[in-house]
C-alpha cells in the first residue's frame, strides 16, 4: 500500500512539474495569435478570441526571418560536421593508444568544458580579427566548433572506450585495414553518441546569443536569436508579432529534439558518459 502510495505522489509530482514546463511554450503560442489588448488586458491566459493568422504574415514581411533562419541553419549544420568529424578522430586515437602525448591532448581538450565563455571573450575576439574573419559566419562557426569539442570527446571517448578492442583484432588478422575496421566495425556502433551530440550541438548553436552578438554586425549575417532582439525593439508594441516570430524561431529546435529524444536515453544507458 505504501509503494502504491508513493508511486501515486511521484506521478503527481512528475505530471505538475510537466505542465510547469510546458505551460509557458502553450502560452507563448496562444499569444502568438492575439493582439496587445488580449495579451494585456481582457484575455492574458485563455485562449484567443479571435485567431489573429495574420501576427505570422506580418512576422515573415516585416522581419527578415527567413535571412536570419537560413544563417542559424548554416551555422549549426556546418557546425556540426567539423565537430563531430574532429571528435570522432582524436576520440577513437586517445581511446586506443595509451601514452603520456595522448592523455595529456585528452586533458587539454576535456578542461575547456570546465573553462567559462567570459574567460576567453577578449582573446577569442582578437583571434578572430586576426585570422580576418570578422563579419562573417565562420566568425562564430569556429568557435562554436572548439566550444563544442570538450562535450564530444567526453562523449565520444567513453563510447569508444565500451567497445571491445578483439573485435578490431579479429578483423586485422582476416586482412582488414585501418579504414574497413573504423567504417565497417567502429562507426555503426557510434549511432547513438553521434545522434545525441549532433541534437546538442544544434541546440547550442541555434539558441547561442552572447558570440553572435560580439562578432555579427551586418543584419543580412545574424543569426535568428540576434535578430529576434532587433525584431522586438523595432516592434515592441506588436506583441502578437513577436510572439509569432519566437514560434518560428523555437518549431525547429522543438522537432529535432521530438525526433532524436529517445537516442539520448539509449546513450545515456549505454554507458557513454563514463570516462
Amino acid at each position: 500500500m505504501k509503494q502504491k502510495v508513493g508511486k501515486i505522489v511521484i506521478y503527481i509530482v512528475l505530471v505538475v512539474y510537466a505542465a510547469i514546463s510546458v505551460y509557458p511554450l502553450i502560452w507563448m503560442l496562444l499569444y502568438s495569435f492575439k493582439d496587445n489588448n488580449e495579451i494585456f488586458v481582457t484575455n492574458p491566459f485563455g485562449f484567443p478570441r479571435i485567431w489573429r493568422f495574420e501576427n505570422y504574415v506580418s512576422a515573415f514581411q516585416k522581419f527578415n526571418v527567413l535571412t536570419y533562419f537560413r544563417n542559424s541553419l548554416v551555422v549549426a549544420l556546418v557546425t556540426i560536421i567539423l565537430v563531430e568529424l574532429c571528435a570522432l578522430m582524436f576520440c577513437y586515437v586517445i581511446a586506443r593508444v595509451h601514452n603520456r602525448a595522448t592523455a595529456f591532448f585528452h586533458f587539454v581538450v576535456s578542461s575547456g568544458m570546465f573553462i567559462p565563455i567570459q574567460a576567453i571573450m577578449i582573446p577569442l575576439v582578437i583571434m578572430v580579427r586576426r585570422f580576418g574573419f570578422t563579419n562573417s559566419l565562420f566568425s562564430i562557426i569556429l568557435p562554436y566548433t572548439a566550444l563544442g569539442l570538450p562535450f564530444a570527446c567526453m562523449l565520444f571517448y567513453g563510447f569508444y572506450l565500451g567497445i571491445p578492442i578483439e573485435l578490431e583484432e579479429s578483423a586485422f588478422m582476416d586482412g582488414a585495414n585501418l579504414g574497413t575496421i573504423y567504417f565497417r566495425i567502429i562507426l555503426p556502433q557510434m549511432k547513438s553518441p553521434i545522434v545525441v551530440l549532433v541534437i546538442y550541438q544544434f541546440m547550442s548553436c541555434w539558441n547561442e546569443f552572447n558570440l553572435a552578438l560580439i562578432f555579427l554586425t551586418k543584419d543580412n549575417l545574424k543569426t535568428l536569436p540576434l535578430g529576434l532582439v532587433n525584431f522586438w525593439n523595432a516592434y515592441e508594441a506588436q506583441w502578437g508579432q513577436v510572439g509569432a516570430a519566437m514560434i518560428m524561431a523555437s518549431v525547429p529546435v522543438l522537432i529535432i529534439y521530438l525526433l532524436f529524444s529517445s537516442q539520448i536515453t539509449d546513450a545515456m544507458s549505454a554507458s557513454g558518459m563514463k570516462n
